[in-house]
């Protein structure tokens, strides 16, 4: 079995050096996108009944449709990349969250709610805004 991997990788060494470029990339994206979106959420998001609106709500509507598009064609990309890299060396889930936070679709705030619910993921959420100078995040309502 590892002589035939050694055999794959010495024939597609360009493809493997790929592989371990989108694998270190999306590790780094997500060391640092998450705190950046978890400290940039306002307090009450999952508090709040409905969501926040976007902020590029009041652009024009060609500005905006070209940000929904771009954002839905990352995290599509993404996934796809995310479920890649669990059988590939690299940080598949992370990949699989970033592209779950970009994507919309029916239910996202359901999800969302449902994975801030509980007790960890509010304690690891809160931890991180102590350190960007944010006040907590409120809980979502049950």
């Amino acid at each position: 079995m590892l002589e035939g991997l050694a055999t794959w990788l010495g024939a597609h060494q360009t493809l493997a050096w790929m592989i371990v470029a989108a694998s270190v990339c999306t590790a780094a994206v997500a060391v640092l996108a998450f705190p950046l979106v978890i400290a940039g959420l306002p307090e009450d998001y999952f508090a709040a009944r409905r969501r926040p609106p976007a902020r590029f709500v009041r652009a024009h509507p060609a500005l905006r449709w070209t940000f929904r598009i771009a954002k839905n064609v990352l995290g599509a990309a993404l996934l796809v990349l995310g479920v890649a890299l669990l059988a590939l060396p690299g940080q598949g889930l992370l990949t699989i969250v970033a592209g779950l936070i970009l994507v919309e679709f029916p239910g996202k705030r359901r999800l969302e709610l449902a994975i801030a619910r509980r007790e960890r993921v509010m304690l690891a959420m809160n931890w991180i805004r102590r350190k960007a100078r944010k006040p907590a995040l409120q809980r979502p309502p049950r």
